[in-house]
C-alpha cells in the first residue's frame, strides 16, 4: 500500500486506511493515557496471560490464538509510534495487519 491514495471528487481519500506510520503514531497516541494503559493491560490479561485447559477444542485454541496475535499488534503499533519504525518491536512484514 502506497499510503498516499489518490483523492475522490469530495476531497476525501479513496482508501481511509493510514499509512503505517500514521498508524503507529494513532496507535500511540490512543494508548499513552492512563485509560489507553489500562485497557492494554486488559487486553493482555485476556488473551497473552490466559490459558486454556486440556479439554480445549482445536477451534477455541485458534481463536484464542487470532486474538493473541491481534493485540501484539496492537503492542507492535504502539511501539513503532513511540520509539519510529526501527525500534525493537516489529512485525515480521507489512502484510500482518
Amino acid at each position: 500500500m502506497s499510503g498516499n491514495p489518490s483523492p475522490v471528487a469530495d476531497g476525501l481519500s479513496a482508501d481511509p486506511r493510514p499509512g503505517a506510520a500514521e498508524l503507529a503514531l494513532i496507535a500511540a497516541r490512543c494508548f499513552q493515557g492512563g485509560d489507553g494503559r489500562r485497557l492494554l493491560a486488559y487486553l493482555r490479561a485476556i488473551t497473552q496471560e490466559r490459558a486454556l485447559g486440556p479439554d480445549s477444542t482445536d477451534a477455541q485454541l485458534r481463536h484464542l490464538e487470532g486474538q493473541r496475535q491481534l493485540v501484539h499488534h496492537i503492542q507492535v503499533l504502539i511501539e513503532r509510534g513511540r520509539n519510529g519504525p526501527t525500534s525493537g518491536a516489529f512485525s515480521t512484514s507489512e502484510t500482518d495487519q
